[in-house]
């Protein structure tokens, strides 16, 4: 039996190649044009982890038979593709990838239309040598403002296809959001559960989750944008009493806003929510806190109180805070007045309001969304990324990594080369992934589509915006079934408060 085997694997293997052979088209008589291809989703330029999933794409315009990709390096090395969609072999994708870090690679395009074969110009790929962390984490939600039905949180792993669900909430009623971890680490995560039964999941040192009630009678109401200090101990929170409504006649129809908000850090080993006096103040909205990257200080948006919404611009705020006592400075000190931007220093516009500002975890560059007014920049399409420079205090627009369209939500890799961006570049109406490299002088790359299989079928049949996505730097073995059975235990541990 083992001679016969032996004998047959080789003509097997043989006869699948020449199946494979015959399935691909010899591209002859082309055209040459001295344009570059449309391609979706854009790779063209891009800057890429040495990690990363294979770039698969379709021609744009969708009129194309066939699509063929030859991707060469500088060594002789090549790899081909054709097909209705570029789909690169993963092994060889990598092993590709992993001889060239550092380095760029080549890439020339043939589409056959209905009068033949065009070839592009080249264009090339450059394969950073900084890697990528495992994976992100993310909601995939209906971008709805009045009902919503099916979400969950899911993760991917970035070097390749695979996703899986964390938690759906088919396992409960109720919406969950606001998932939260420390740099990466999901040891120390945070979750939120709203609804009937509402609740924040909590878990430290990867131990079993802890289901709370995070509303005191000292707090505005449930804890809410969590961010975790670098130390594990303590989470930061704000309290938002949000309310939503809709232009008549505007760009941006729909405006989410804050009727009050403020500040709180909670310890976790000692159950108790700091407060400070500074960061409950009626007549300021404070909003979005974080902590920077040695976790002696705790940035966070605010502005003043208002009933006009076109005057509500926030700035951006940092207060001391020390983690061996757990208590805040006593006084705050204005990092960024949007009052001092001018149309000359790029973005197109002057002032403005910050929103989701995001230290780098070496501590060199806070990323943040500038848009026109207000805090809940996803449904403002002027919304752009900028990023400050902690040494120099300089801040400019990411203007290589931003698009005509919303820029909004975005968390950095736990190397701090690499940003996830929430944009809605693609078609004006769905969040989805882009990644942009961000190197030690600030130079910021063409931002890039998170890679799909079949990239265009998976955007064009998933109905879901990606919404809050975050690093990972392995999988977060999250048991989604004992969370749902904690969920649906009505029992909760309450917060307390430092007295």
């Amino acid at each position: 039996m083992r001679r016969i085997l032996t004998f047959f694997f080789p003509l097997f293997a043989f006869l699948f190649s020449l199946q494979f052979a015959a399935c691909t088209e010899t591209v002859s008589d082309a055209k040459q044009e001295a344009a570059l291809p449309q391609i979706y989703p854009d790779y063209i330029g891009v800057t890429i982890p040495v990690n990363i999933a294979p770039l698969n794409f379709s021609m744009a315009d969708e009129q194309a038979l066939l699509v063929d990709a030859v991707i060469t390096d500088s060594h002789g090395n090549s790899q081909h593709s054709q097909g209705e969609a570029v789909d690169f072999d993963l092994d060889d994708w990598h092993s590709l990838l992993a001889q060239n870090r550092g380095d760029s690679l080549s890439v020339t395009v043939s589409a056959k239309y209905d009068d033949g074969w065009h070839t592009y110009s080249p264009f090339s790929i450059y394969v950073s040598p900084d890697s990528i962390d495992y994976g992100i984490c993310y909601r995939l939600i209906e971008p709805g403002y009045e009902v919503w039905s099916k979400m969950g949180i899911y993760e991917r792993d970035l070097s390749t296809f695979d996703e899986r669900p964390l938690i759906e909430n088919t396992q409960f009623e109720g919406c969950v959001n606001c998932h939260s971890f420390n740099r990466g680490n999901s040891a120390d995560m945070s979750l939120h559960i709203r609804g009937p039964h509402g609740a924040t999941l909590l878990r430290q040192n990867g131990g079993p989750f802890t289901a709370y009630n995070t509303k005191t009678d000292q707090t505005l109401g449930l804890c809410v944008y969590p961010y975790w200090h670098p130390s594990g101990r303590y989470v930061a929170y704000s309290t938002n009493t949000t309310r939503q409504l809709f232009h008549s006649a505007h760009r941006n129809r729909i405006e989410v806003f804050d009727e009050a908000s403020d500040l709180q850090v909670y310890d976790v080993e000692k159950n108790e929510l700091l407060l400070s006096p500074l960061l409950k103040q009626d007549s300021i909205y404070e909003t979005y806190p974080v902590f920077s990257a040695d976790g002696r200080s705790l940035y966070f948006c605010a502005t003043v109180k208002s009933d006009s919404l076109n005057n509500l611009h926030y700035n951006l705020y940092r207060i001391d805070f020390d983690p061996a006592t757990g208590t805040f400075g006593d006084h705050i000190e204005t990092v960024i007045d949007v009052a001092s931007f001018t149309p000359s220093m790029g973005g197109g516009r002057g002032g403005g309001s910050i929103s989701f500002p995001r230290p780098s975890y070496d501590g060199r560059y806070l990323c943040y969304t500038l848009s026109d007014y207000g805090q809940f920049s996803i449904w403002h399409h002027e919304a752009d990324l900028w990023l400050l420079d902690l040494a120099t205090g300089e801040s400019r627009p990411m203007t290589e990594a931003n698009s005509d369209d919303t820029e909004s939500f975005h968390n950095w890799s736990t190397n701090s080369r690499w940003l996830v961006l929430s944009s809605r570049r693609d078609d004006g109406l769905y969040t989805r992934p882009y990644f942009c490299h961000v190197d030690t002088a600030g130079v910021v790359t063409k931002a890039f589509m998170l890679p799909q299989r079949h990239p265009r079928k998976f955007y064009r049949d998933r109905f879901f915006s990606f919404n809050v996505p975050d690093f990972i730097i392995a999988p977060t073995h999250f048991d989604g079934r004992q969370a749902s059975r904690l969920i649906n235990d009505k029992s909760r541990k309450n917060f307390g408060v430092r007295q």
